[in-house]
């Protein structure tokens, strides 16, 4: 059975998340998705999450389209992750294009333009100005 993986934070989950997760699915077989940690999204983007690493599991667990979540704690263990879950495919969106062809010896790679206009990072400063 074909096995892809994926990687993200997932915070204030949206439609960009759910199209890159079911596109990652429609590829066949099993998807397996690594939420980044709380420690792991501090340490990448310098601010806390604005749901806890548990909530953000919970959601992405609850989709149709995954299989199997996981607690992604540090970027350096990519790979490891990847044999670990036996992975034939790693999918992630074309903002991190080129990024993770080193793993291209491990797995295909392979990227999917993001949903335009959305983001996590605009959806919080949107909801900042309501305050």
């Amino acid at each position: 059975m074909k096995t892809i993986i994926t990687f993200g934070t997932f915070d204030v989950f949206h439609v960009g998340h759910l199209n890159i997760l079911q596109r990652a699915k429609q590829l066949g077989g099993q998807l397996v998705v690594g939420v980044s940690s709380d420690a792991l999204n501090i340490a990448k983007k310098g601010r806390t999450p604005v749901y806890s690493q548990s909530d953000r599991m919970g959601i992405v667990a609850g989709l149709k389209c995954v299989d199997r979540v996981f607690l992604e704690e540090s970027l350096e263990l990519k790979a490891d992750y990847i044999r670990q879950f036996n992975a034939n495919m790693l999918v992630m969106g074309d903002d991190w294009a080129g990024r993770f062809d080193s793993f291209s010896y491990l797995c295909d790679v392979v990227y999917f333009p993001r949903t335009p206009a959305i983001s996590t990072t605009t959806i919080i400063e949107v909801v900042k100005t309501y305050k």
